[in-house]
């Protein structure tokens, strides 16, 4: 049975050896930095493949296009956020304060697109142009809805399942966009938005976590 398009990003064939899967990972990080520094529309496959040093023939083994390769690094950036938030499932940090998870939540995710700026000025060109990206990126959130839900309820187990999924949802949603949007601006409006964000969720989720204590002078909104 093949893999979906969208388990696969886009890709003609998965690589199987470690020399093909070096190959790839070298197309991808060459298209990642042409994409944001010369615009997706500008690139073409013959730039991406020179400056990979690989033969174009080589490089349509495993894309059938440009929009494939955008839609593998989509898939890339998607893992790699995945990654980094699913550490905060780690027993030590369930037992955190209220607060203090938050804060871990969302300053790993702030922390991710500080780390790629690649990542906004890529997907901002293209956003809501290639129904695919929109399918990959629906399916990063469903990863991370699922991984916070299950988080949530070993803070406290008393409510339904549904009820973490639905409190997961709603803080995954509006943490990437709030985060998201914030990139957009000055340094210091944009870290003021992080800690907005903050005290956004920490409110919403005292709603329903009320045996956490608030903070003092809700401390979440303070440097």
């Amino acid at each position: 049975m093949s893999e979906s398009p969208l388990a696969t990003g886009g890709m003609r064939r998965k690589p199987r050896q470690a020399r093909s899967q070096e190959r790839v990972n070298r197309i991808l990080d060459v298209a990642e930095d042409l994409f944001a520094s010369q615009g997706y529309t500008a690139t073409t496959t013959n730039a991406i493949a020179t400056q990979a040093q690989v033969p174009i023939g080589s490089l349509y083994q495993f894309f059938p296009d440009k929009a494939a390769i955008l839609q593998a690094l989509a898939l890339r950036y998607g893992e790699m956020l995945h990654q980094q938030l699913a550490a905060i499932d780690e027993a030590e940090l369930v037992a955190l304060s209220l607060s203090d998870y938050v804060d871990q939540l969302i300053d790993t995710t702030d922390r991710f697109f500080t780390e790629n700026p690649s990542y906004y000025a890529i997907f901002m060109e293209v956003q809501g142009t290639i129904r695919e990206l929109a399918e990959i990126d629906e399916a990063t959130d469903a990863k991370l809805i699922q991984d916070l839900a299950n988080s949530l309820a070993k803070r406290n187990a008393s409510s339904e399942p549904m009820d973490y999924e639905a409190i997961a949802y709603v803080l995954v949603k509006a943490i990437g966009t709030l985060l998201w949007l914030s990139l957009s601006q000055e340094k210091l409006f944009r870290q003021r938005l992080v800690k907005e964000t903050k005290r956004f969720a920490l409110n919403y989720l005292q709603n329903y976590f009320p045996s956490d204590p608030m903070p003092p002078n809700n401390a979440a909104g303070a440097d």
